[in-house]
């Protein structure tokens, strides 16, 4: 075998050069050439010319594996057949009506048959949004100012979203946010119910927020019964209880965790698959929260309700997808597969490292898939890991140093795999053969890792 001459980031540039023409474009655009936060990549992000399937070809005629999956919007795949046609059958007939119209009832009747606890429907242009409207209706319920939600899970980029959210989980400070929005949002530690116990005995906190896979798509899991319990205590202290299913929802299962585990929060927020890989959001609960959002005529009543404009919200192109997407993930035989094929994934990852001895592990649940280079974890067996031991909760929502995880990402695009933030999340359209080629990427990758010295100084 031919010894390489060039190392993992200069074969990176190499194979990429018209990505890294974009980017230097791009540079005099946007804010470090990137329109969102985690497309930032040294020495610079893909730019991809078309998708399909679980593949993507990138501007240079590279065909890659695509784990980002429209970051995890895209449960059935890139440009699913269905989805394509619903689309361009309804911007034939118009993009935006400023009426109501017929799908957005389909849309909210499909939401509401998967998950019986969206008594009544609220359409939003995005997660955050979603988010930002859940919290409001919370605080307006119960006349309560304060939310509760725990360290390291994700609700979004909005203000009340955003402390504890990054490790530490400490920030007293976050630009541009006022210090008296912080001062209504209670962190709690990562996974500890003892603390809420306590906390929501004071009944001033309006609502519990959560990942119901745990922070950022179970790379901080659940213990078992954690939300059976977290119920309770919510219930027990007159507590909304919030599922940000943004993720899960719809993944996890054809009704998300909720449906999983037979769990009925008082309120659930839903982007990403709910909109068929468009842009679009919901928040679904009790129709007695959701009747806030009502118009009535009492002008006093008026006075209390909770407003919720929105130029896009159900608009016919995102509810035209919605639909579609939500007809076939109704099926748990979606699911199930996109699950089998990332248990596969992870299984292979592990066995890999175990064999070469190299430091790591790959964990997750679901159709998600996590990875923590050049550190150890106590149950690593080469087998699937669903919750790793002995790593602290900072590790695992980090996964790994920005120059493991940088150079990883090179690695595997330089083999045709395209990861998504140190992991990835899995659709129906990824095959076995997808995995194993996966898999045998990822040893390539990470044996030249090792060669190239970056395991030298890992804990």
């Amino acid at each position: 075998m031919a010894r390489r001459t060039l190392t993992i980031e200069e074969e990176y540039r190499a194979k990429h050069p018209t990505s890294q023409a974009r980017y230097e474009r791009a540079l005099r655009d946007f804010p470090s050439g990137v329109t969102h936060d985690v497309r930032y990549q040294k020495p610079f992000p893909l730019y991809v010319a078309h998708a399909s399937g679980s593949r993507k070809w990138d501007v240079d005629g590279n065909e890659l594996i695509d784990y980002t999956m429209g970051h995890g919007a895209l449960l059935l795949g890139h440009a699913h057949p269905a989805i394509v046609e619903a689309v361009q059958v309804q911007i034939r007939r118009g993009t935006h009506y400023g009426a109501g119209h017929d799908l957005e009832l389909e849309w909210a009747e499909r939401i509401r048959l998967l998950k019986p606890s969206c008594e009544r429907v609220k359409f939003t242009a995005s997660g955050t949004e979603a988010t930002l409207l859940a919290l409001r209706l919370a605080r307006a319920y119960t006349g309560r100012e304060k939310i509760l939600k725990f360290a390291g899970h994700f609700h979004g980029w909005q203000d009340y979203a955003l402390p504890g959210e990054k490790p530490p989980f400490t920030e007293t400070a976050i630009p541009g946010v006022p210090r008296a929005v912080l001062d209504t949002v209670v962190v709690a530690p990562v996974n500890d119910l003892d603390f809420v116990e306590r906390r929501l005995a004071e009944k001033d906190i309006a609502a519990v927020i959560l990942e119901p896979s745990g922070a950022s798509w179970a790379s901080i899991p659940l213990p078992e019964g954690f939300l059976h319990r977290l119920r309770e205590l919510t219930e027990r202290t007159g507590t909304l209880l919030i599922f940000d299913e943004v993720i899960t929802g719809f993944r996890w299962s054809p009704g998300g965790v909720q449906g999983l585990l037979g769990i009925r929060p008082d309120l659930t927020t839903m982007a990403k698959i709910v909109a068929g890989g468009l842009p679009g959001g919901a928040v679904g609960g009790r129709a007695d929260i959701m009747a806030l959002l009502e118009f009535r005529d009492d002008p006093e009543w008026n006075r209390r309700r909770v407003a919720h404009p929105g130029t896009f919200n159900a608009n016919p192109l995102s509810a035209a997808a919605g639909c579609a997407c939500l007809q076939f993930v109704a099926d748990p035989a979606v699911q199930r597969h996109a699950d089998a094929m990332a248990a596969r994934l992870r299984r292979g990852m592990n066995q890999v490292l175990v064999t070469h001895g190299i430091p790591g592990f790959v964990w997750g649940e679901s159709s998600v898939f996590h990875i923590a280079l050049g550190h150890t974890c106590t149950n690593q067996r080469g087998e699937d890991i669903r919750m790793p031991e002995g790593v602290s909760p900072i590790v695992l929502k980090t996964g790994m140093s920005p120059a493991l995880a940088t150079t990883l990402y090179q690695a595997m695009v330089n083999e045709g795999i395209d990861l998504f933030h140190g992991g990835g999340l899995l659709s129906v359209a990824h095959t076995p053969d997808d995995i194993d080629r996966t898999v045998e990427a990822f040893e390539r990758a990470v044996l030249r890792m090792r060669d190239e010295g970056w395991f030298n100084h890992t804990s």
